[in-house]
């Protein structure tokens, strides 16, 4: 893997995702802000452009952005909407599709999502139904919405009974990762990112998760090998749309740990200053290896080797490091009744054979669910 760092060093990193009649490339590298404008240019030119950022995106980059677009020729109407999990919701979908229509953005002119996952998922998803589908751009600025949410055309927004169960699949017509963006982030928000980076290597790739483990500081203090953990992920996350792009077969492994973590969230009413998703997310990656252990699908020694991962960048990996408690066994459980992999009322769980040998379980009983859920509260927070 050294040999492809050093090859890739200091150059754009073009990833490609292959789908029929719908494929657009991944572009990555320090510093793309004006690229991203000419290729936006490129691509469409003389269309009208809808900037949608939250505030505090729009605060740091909006103006830079922008100038970038409008030398390129982008007219851009921007529209901000504010932070976190909140705007996922159908209040904030509601406002945004009338900005969009206020700003009179016609089938063949562009939305463009400037932010991190919660943007992304709500602009792609604006976009998806505004006049039946009008061609958006994702522009991620966190971690976690790069190497995850804005690629591979999910969008939605949350409801009450639980996260994304609200949206459509809308593929973006292009990405631009600008990995330079990311150095504006807190380091708690670029940690939390990171737990969907080594969630590719436990998948199945089990050389990259030796990688992470090896180079996770140099990965946050950014540099080629940040770039490169980007890269890695999202060719392993188009590889995955490119055969799946509905999540009708393997593109559920990339659920690795979100059925605990999406439940977690419910639970803490997606208040980030309790819990945000990639925390979750490293929650439930610990939670998904333990259970595996627990029903003797893989050794101990590998689930401590993630837990320990996880701890040593400062991510929580135990139910009790959820601020103000994350709820009983039974509310847990209750919480993953609403996860978009239950099928006939009947859990369905990513778990794993070891390191990078993850695999689709189906028919997981609730009941050994609820078990594992008390032992693991009952555990305490002591580190295995």
């Amino acid at each position: 893997m050294n040999a492809t760092l050093t090859e890739k060093a200091g150059a754009r990193i073009v990833v490609p995702v292959a789908l029929e009649g719908r494929a657009y490339d991944i572009h990555i590298g320090r510093h793309q802000l004006c690229e991203a404008a000419a290729l936006i240019a490129g691509f469409a030119p003389g269309v009208k452009a809808a900037l949608v950022t939250d505030e505090s995106v729009a605060a740091l980059h909006g103006a830079a952005f922008e100038t970038c677009l409008h030398q390129e020729g982008v007219t851009t109407t921007r529209i901000v909407i504010p932070p976190g999990e909140g705007s996922k919701s159908y209040a904030q979908f509601i406002t945004l599709c009338d900005a969009l229509l206020a700003a009179k953005i016609e089938r063949n002119d562009l939305v463009i999502a400037f932010g991190g996952g919660v943007v992304g998922d709500l602009t792609g998803f604006a976009a998806a139904v505004l006049r039946r589908g009008v061609r958006f751009v994702q522009v991620p600025t966190t971690l976690l919405a790069q190497v995850d949410s804005s690629v591979g055309g999910k969008t939605g927004i949350n409801s009450p009974h639980g996260k994304n169960l609200i949206g459509a699949f809308h593929q973006p017509a292009l990405v631009i990762a600008d990995t330079a963006l990311l150095d504006t982030l807190s380091e708690r928000e670029f940690k939390a990112g990171y737990a969907e980076v080594v969630k590719y290597g436990l998948i199945d790739d089990p050389a990259f998760f030796d990688w992470c483990e090896a180079n996770w500081s140099r990965v946050i203090a950014g540099g080629p090998e940040r770039d490169h953990a980007v890269a890695v992920s999202c060719r392993a996350k188009a590889a995955i749309v490119a055969r799946d792009e509905r999540e009708e077969g393997d593109r559920a492994l990339l659920n690795l740990g979100h059925t605990f973590a999406h439940a977690l969230e419910r639970l803490t009413r997606y208040d980030s200053a309790r819990l945000v998703h990639g925390e979750a997310v490293a929650i439930g990656l610990a939670l998904a290896f333990r259970f595996s252990q627990r029903l003797g699908l893989c050794s101990g020694q590998d689930a401590i080797r993630v837990s320990r991962h996880l701890d040593s960048i400062g991510l929580p990996s135990r139910l009790q490091q959820v601020p103000g408690g994350a709820g009983s066994a039974d509310q847990i459980v209750e919480a993953m009744a609403q996860d978009k992999k239950v099928k006939r009322g009947v859990l369905t769980f990513i778990l794993a054979r070891g390191i990078g040998k993850s695999f689709i379980a189906h028919g997981v009983a609730a009941e050994e669910v609820r078990d594992f859920i008390e032992a693991e509260l009952a555990a305490g927070g002591a580190a295995p």
